[in-house]
């Protein structure tokens, strides 16, 4: 509780700590917190969440989806929060995007967003509890004693 600094950030330490790994049947989990959706639109009628869902089945993520965001100032705003919270060591915080808020501010239409990782399929096909398990490219793997790609070494 004590690191989690707004209502939206304990709402959603709380799923991901006590609801995630039961949802065996496919869910789909909607309408998530501001704090944790930088990129997502505002709720159209329910303040302090977003028109995001992320898709559950067995215990896992298998997918993420939301409108964006297309005004600029708001997610300037959002971006100069995740900034501070990586430079306060977040590691799933991001930086300030200086080219998508170019964007933005030209005038980017209204889009949406969904992925969904074949990586995660396959985990959830062959029940491997990490997707460095079912990752493609052999490269990309870390075997017991050696480095990684993914460790920037």
């Amino acid at each position: 509780v004590d690191k989690c600094p707004t209502v939206g950030n304990l709402i959603n330490t709380a799923f991901e700590e006590l609801c995630e790994a039961d949802l065996i049947q496919p869910t789909f989990v909607t309408e998530h917190p501001v704090e944790v959706s930088p990129l997502a639109k505002p709720h159209r009628t329910k303040e302090g969440l977003t028109e995001r869902f992320e898709l559950f089945c067995y215990g896992r993520e298998l997918a993420n989806a939301f409108s964006e965001l297309t005004d600029p100032v708001d997610q300037r705003e959002r971006f100069e929060v995740q900034a501070a919270k990586k430079a306060a060591g977040d590691e799933e915080a991001c930086d300030v995007d200086e080219d998508f808020l170019m964007a933005l501010e030209y005038g980017m239409p209204p889009t949406g967003g969904l992925g969904i990782g074949v990586d995660r399929l396959v985990m959830l096909l062959t029940d491997s509890a990490s997707i460095r398990d079912v990752i493609a490219f052999p490269l990309m793997r870390k075997d017991e004693g050696t480095a990684s790609l993914l460790d920037g070494e």
